[in-house]
C-alpha cells in the first residue's frame, strides 16, 4: 500500500512534501555484548542480543509556505501520548513500532511579529521491540536456518 505524497507515516502523523518533509534520515543499530570475567586472563564477551535501533529524522519547515507553524508542536504532542507507533514508508514498507524519544527544533529568520520563517527540526525514534515470549522468539530463529 502506498501513501500518495507521503514519505513516511508514523502513527497518524505524515511526513511529506506538502508539510514537514525530512531531508535526512539516519538509522543506527547496536548490539549488546556482556563481559564474562575469567580467572587469570582477559574477559570474554558473550552476545546478549540486539539493542534498540534508533532513527533520527532531520528536516526544514518553511511554515508560511506550507504546513503552518504548529507542525513541530504536533510532533511533540504525538510523543507525549507515550504510545509506540507503527511506521510505514511511502513505498509501503512496514518498519514495525517505534517510540518518539526526542523532538528538537530551531527557529530562525523571524518576522516582525516574532513568527519564524524557517524551522529546522529533528525527531529521534527508538524501535519498540517485539512483544511476546522468549519461546516465540526462539521459534523465529529456527526458521532462519
Amino acid at each position: 500500500m502506498r501513501f500518495a505524497g507521503v514519505m513516511m507515516a508514523l502513527g497518524s502523523f505524515r511526513f511529506g512534501m506538502q508539510n514537514d518533509a525530512y531531508q535526512k534520515l539516519s538509522r543506527s543499530a547496536s548490539f549488546r555484548w556482556e563481559k564474562v570475567m575469567r580467572q587469570g586472563r582477559a574477559p570474554a564477551l558473550q552476545f546478549a542480543g540486539p539493542d534498540a535501533e534508533s532513527i533520527t529524522l532531520e528536516g526544514v519547515i518553511y511554515p508560511h509556505f506550507k504546513g503552518g507553524l504548529k507542525q513541530v508542536d504536533l510532533m511533540r504532542a504525538q510523543a507525549g501520548f507515550g504510545v509506540p507507533l507503527m511506521m510505514v514508508d511511502g513505498l509501503g514498507w512496514v518498519w514495525k513500532r517505534w517510540a518518539i524519544t526526542e523532538v528538537r527544533d530551531t527557529k530562525s529568520y523571524f518576522m516582525a511579529d516574532g513568527a519564524p520563517r524557517k524551522i529546522e527540526f529533528s525527531m529521534t525514534l527508538q524501535s519498540y521491540g517485539r512483544d511476546g515470549t522468549l519461546a516465540a522468539g526462539l521459534g523465529q530463529i529456527g526458521r532462519l536456518f
